[in-house]
């Protein structure tokens, strides 16, 4: 009897210990994932991807598959485990695609059809298509650029929840299955250029979502803010007023003496938050007029890129700054800003971390490889001929891929000496980041969702 007890016992644990290394190896890492604009806190970086160099759509080489996605998005591809997520604007009128290029037009596409807002859930190894949900069917509230489309805002996810933003349509929470859990009206976001309020580019901001809290940025014409809500209800936690122009820049985490702050790019009212309450930590002006990129989070330092306007400032601000950090006229450091560049910044580029290494890639295809601790400059070189460049770079195992808006994507060796390894073709307009996994990266196309692997 005592045997058979002693059996049965072993047995039992057994059991508890295979199911408990089976649950651990189910686990999925977070900094494995892409699960925001830029991947991992915007990083743009995963290595031990083990990507190819080059490709050929034609001939199909390292091309895994490539599937078309209907209708207009700038929104980039979101991972998590095996779900691949992307939104879209869909109209049957509106299908003039973009205009690319460098060029001074501030004028809106003029287009009132009704458009069908989408989300998309994929299996990321096949391209096939898990599920589909439509969040609304409505007539645009604002414009879109030429070089803008009605879904421009990367979804989020942390492998429970999937936000999707799309500005005056918008914010929506579903689950991993596609069931709606709640959504949100903020009514009309005016998305628009400050000086001339009838040039209507559409919103852009993305959400992001920390420790079950989506976060969002929104700049606009009138009544700008910042606010928090609770992924599992929708219940407004904080909400914070902004003396702001519009923007189109996506807010970030940093951690801050173990305390995590929300952190914005901005024109008049760059700064950080209390991701618990809201409370304001610091801020400073002296931004791009129309800012666009995300804050890059270094080893204690916040890197802030924009470029319209006299200055075209690139800033890099530690993150224990504290109250009004403005600079002073002629000054380019101060007690919490490391270093600046008043005119080194990119007009569309989230900037990338890499190492040690700051890079920027600006419209017209130049890129500049800074020290990120000292600011200096350690080469500058051109991408390319007269192409415009919208998409900001990637990385993975010591390579840069950066896509021009022809959909021309060049590989980079990461260092402080330019290097060019490669230049592959997409074959159609590309203006989103691509994304990555293991073993596979993802390029956005004006069509198509195309993925590159060995």
């Amino acid at each position: 009897m005592k045997l058979k007890f002693w059996i049965f016992t072993l047995f039992t644990l057994l059991i508890g210990i295979f199911s408990f290394c089976q649950q651990e190896s189910e686990k999925i890492n977070p900094e494995r994932q892409w699960p925001g604009f830029r991947g991992y806190f915007a990083r743009g970086v995963l290595d031990n991807a083990n990507l190819p160099n080059t490709w050929d759509l034609e001939k199909s080489t390292n091309v895994k598959w490539k599937i078309e996605i209907p209708g207009l998005g700038l929104s980039c591809p979101v991972i998590w485990g095996n779900k691949l997520f992307i939104t879209t604007a869909i109209s049957k009128s509106d299908e003039g695609g973009y205009k690319t290029g460098i060029y001074g037009d501030i004028s809106s596409v003029e287009d009132d059809s009704e458009h069908e807002w989408k989300l998309y859930c994929y299996d990321k190894i096949s391209g096939e298509i898990i599920w589909e949900r439509t969040a609304i069917k409505a007539v645009p509230l604002v414009k879109r650029h030429p070089k803008s489309s009605h879904a421009n805002s990367t979804p989020v996810t942390d492998g429970k929840f999937v936000v999707a933003f799309f500005g005056s349509e918008g914010l929506y929470c579903y689950d991993m299955e596609g069931e709606l859990l709640w959504k949100k009206d903020f009514g009309k976001l005016e998305s628009v250029f400050f000086a001339v309020h009838s040039a209507e580019w559409d919103f852009a901001s993305s959400p992001i979502l920390y420790k079950g809290v989506v976060v969002i940025q929104c700049d606009v014409l009138d009544n700008s803010f910042v606010a928090a809500f609770d992924a599992n209800t929708g219940e407004e936690l904080w909400k914070t007023e902004r003396d702001e122009y519009p923007g189109w820049s996506t807010p970030n985490i940093y951690i801050d003496q173990g305390k995590p702050r929300v952190v914005l790019n901005g024109y008049k009212h760059r700064g950080a938050y209390d991701f618990e309450t809201g409370e304001e930590i610091w801020k400073m002006s002296g931004g791009g007029d129309i800012p666009i990129p995300t804050p890059i989070i270094g080893e204690d330092i916040i890197y802030f890129n924009s470029a319209h306007g006299r200055l075209r400032p690139v800033y890099a601000v530690k993150t224990s700054a504290r109250g009004e950090i403005s600079l002073a006229e002629n000054e380019t450091t101060n007690e919490y800003i490391v270093w600046s560049k008043q005119k080194d910044g990119a007009y569309m580029h989230t900037m990338l971390l890499y190492g040690d290494y700051l890079y920027n890639c600006r419209w017209n295809g130049n890129v500049s490889c800074y020290n990120a601790k000292t600011g200096e400059e350690l080469y500058s070189e051109k991408l390319g001929d007269t192409k415009s460049f919208t998409a900001s770079p990637v990385a993975s195992d010591g390579k840069i891929y950066i896509a021009d808006d022809e959909g021309t994507v060049y590989v980079l060796q990461a260092g402080d000496t330019f290097k060019l390894l490669a230049a592959n073709l997409l074959n159609d307009i590309c203006m989103t980041a691509p994304a990555i996994t293991d073993n596979i990266i993802y390029f956005r196309t004006q069509k198509y969702l195309v993925a590159i692997s060995k």
